[in-house]
């Protein structure tokens, strides 16, 4: 089964402004993907980095939904692998991405998904073959062919 990792940007995207065609298609993107989830058609990877992000969240209502889909994850990246996530994230680093999108990166790279999914252009321009990158709405064309 695919495995998928979401980072904190495409977990929020329903939240965002939805007056803007390209974030209201990433948002039916990414909510089909958690349907996909959900339905046990995909499997979730997520790490410690997403709850400790997504515990820095201001918005009381996105943190609770978001933590709650936290449980329909098959695999968790745990504070173990911290050595380890800290390593391929400086690795990353050195191209360009950001410090906690390499976090993600890293951590997805780690729990072994297939796809990292982001609705971020800066870490969408990172490549890898270890992990695919790609929006939502890429992801959704490829599974539903």
């Amino acid at each position: 089964m695919i495995s998928v990792y979401l980072d904190n940007c495409c977990y929020n995207r329903p939240y965002d402004d939805q007056n803007q065609l390209r974030v209201h298609l990433e948002a039916e993107a990414k909510m089909y993907v958690q349907r996909m989830i959900t339905d046990k058609k995909l499997n979730l990877v997520y790490s410690f980095i997403s709850e400790f992000e997504n515990n820095n969240n201001p918005h009381s209502v996105r943190k609770s939904s978001i933590f709650d889909f936290f449980k329909n994850a098959a695999v968790f990246v745990d504070s173990s692998h911290l050595a380890e996530v800290t390593a391929l994230a400086a690795e990353i680093t050195a191209t360009g991405v950001k410090k906690m999108d390499a976090y993600h990166v890293a951590s997805a790279i780690i729990g072994k998904a297939d796809y990292f999914l982001t609705t971020d252009k800066r870490v969408l321009k990172y490549s890898t073959e270890k992990i695919q990158i790609m929006n939502p709405l890429d992801f959704v064309r490829i599974v539903e062919v």
